[in-house]
C-alpha cells in the first residue's frame, strides 16, 4: 500500500506510516524502495505517497520542441552530414548542445517528444555523444527510460550548484566540434517548470567565468505547478485512517514549501486566529499517535520556520532517501 488512493487500512500491527509528500516517480521511486528497506528490511516503515502539487505540460512548448527535434535541433556530426541537414531541413543546423534536466516532470514532458518520434528516426535526431545532464539518480533512471542512446551523466551531483560546476568541468573534456558551430558556443536546453531557481544559468553565464569557459543557456518552461486542489483534503482522510488503525508513530516528510500550510492545517496544529503553529493544538490533537516532521533541506526547513514559527523535527543533511532516514533514526534512537 503505497499511495493516497490505498492509504493505510493494510497496516501491519507495528508499522509506521511514512507519508511522502510528493508525486511517486516513475518508473521507480527510490524513496519507495528505500523507506520499505530501512532498518535492516523488517517492514516498519511503510511508505506512502501523498502528491501535493499537479503539473500541466505547457502544449505550445511541447510542440515546438518536436518540431525542433525533427528538423535536426539535437543532431549534428561531421560538416558533410551537417550541410546535408541544412540542405534537407533549410535549417542552420544543430541548435543545443546538450540537454539539462532537473526534476522528473521536466523528464516526463520531454518524454512526450520523444514518443511522438518515429523510433527509427531517433539515432539519426539525437547525437549520440550529446550529453543529457540530471540531477539525482531518479532524474537520471527517468532520462535512461526515455531510450536515447546519448550518454546521461550528472547523476552524483545532488543540486543545481554542484550540477552547474560539473558542467562546467566536464565541457572542458569536449571537442569544439560538440560544443561549436560555426564558432559560437552551442547553448544548452534547460527544461524547466514556470517556478524554478535561476542557479544553474547564472553560474553557466557568470561574468566571472573566463569567456571562453562561459556556457549558453535556453530555459524552455514545458509544465506548470500548482498546489493539489484535494491535497489537505486526501491528507486528512489519511490521519483519519492512520487513527482508525490504531497507528502509534507516523512521519511526515516534506519536499516543498507548498503546501506546508494544507499539512499543518490537517494536521489541526494551526491557530486560526494568527496562522502560526501552536504547541497547544499539538498536544491537544496528539492523542495516542506521535507524528513527526521531517523536511528534505534547509530551503523547506526555513519556510516552515519563517511563514508557521514551527521547526521540524528532522531536516535531512543530504536531499535523499538515506540522508533523509539517517535522521529519522538517529531521532528514533534518541526518543
Amino acid at each position: 500500500m503505497d499511495d493516497v488512493t490505498n492509504g493505510v487500512r493494510a497496516l501491519s500491527v507495528g508499522q509506521i506510516p511514512v507519508y511522502l509528500l510528493k508525486t511517486k516517480s516513475a518508473p521507480s521511486d527510490t524513496y519507495k524502495e528505500y523507506f520499505a528497506s530501512l532498518d535492516h528490511g523488517n517492514g516498519k516503515y511503510n511508505p506512502i505517497f501523498v502528491p501535493v502539487l499537479e503539473h500541466r505540460f505547457r502544449d505550445d512548448a511541447l510542440r515546438t520542441l518536436r518540431r525542433s527535434a525533427e528538423r535536426f535541433a539535437f543532431a549534428g556530426g561531421s560538416e558533410a552530414n551537417e550541410a546535408k541537414l541544412r540542405k534537407a531541413t533549410n535549417n542552420p543546423g544543430k541548435k543545443y548542445g546538450g540537454i539539462i534536466f532537473t526534476s522528473q516532470r521536466a523528464v516526463d514532458a520531454f518524454g512526450s517528444v520523444v514518443a511522438k518520434v518515429d523510433p527509427a528516426k531517433l539515432e539519426a535526431l539525437f547525437d549520440k555523444d550529446m550529453p543529457l545532464y540530471v540531477v539525482g539518480p531518479a532524474t537520471a533512471r527517468g532520462v535512461k527510460s526515455l531510450g536515447l542512446l546519448c550518454p546521461v551523466i550528472g547523476e552524483e551531483t545532488g543540486n543545481g550548484e554542484t550540477l552547474a560546476q560539473f558542467i562546467l568541468e566536464h565541457r572542458k573534456s569536449l571537442s569544439k566540434e560538440a560544443t561549436h558551430l560555426d564558432g559560437r558556443a552551442l547553448p544548452l536546453l534547460f527544461l524547466v517548470g514556470e517556478q524554478r531557481r535561476d542557479i544553474i544559468p547564472k553560474s553557466l553565464q557568470s561574468d566571472d567565468l573566463p569567456p571562453a569557459q562561459r556556457t549558453p543557456v535556453t530555459e524552455v518552461i514545458v509544465y506548470e505547478t500548482g498546489e493539489m486542489a484535494t491535497f489537505e483534503e486526501d491528507f486528512a482522510d489519511l490521519l483519519k485512517q492512520a487513527k482508525s488503525a490504531g497507528v502509534k508513530e507516523q512521519w511526515v516528510v516534506v519536499f516543498s514549501p507548498q503546501g506546508c500550510e494544507a499539512m499543518l492545517s490537517a494536521l489541526g496544529w494551526l491557530d486560526e486566529k494568527t496562522g502560526k503553529y501552536s504547541k497547544a493544538r499539538h498536544e491537544v490533537g496528539a492523542g495516542r499517535i506521535t507524528t513527526r516532521i521531517a523536511t528534505i533541506g534547509p530551503t523547506t526547513r526555513d519556510y516552515l520556520l519563517q511563514e508557521f514559527a514551527f521547526e521540524p523535527d528532522v531536516c535531512a543533511e543530504k536531499p535523499s532517501p538515506e540522508g533523509l532516514g539517517d535522521g529519522i533514526l538517529a531521532l528514533t534512537k534518541k526518543a
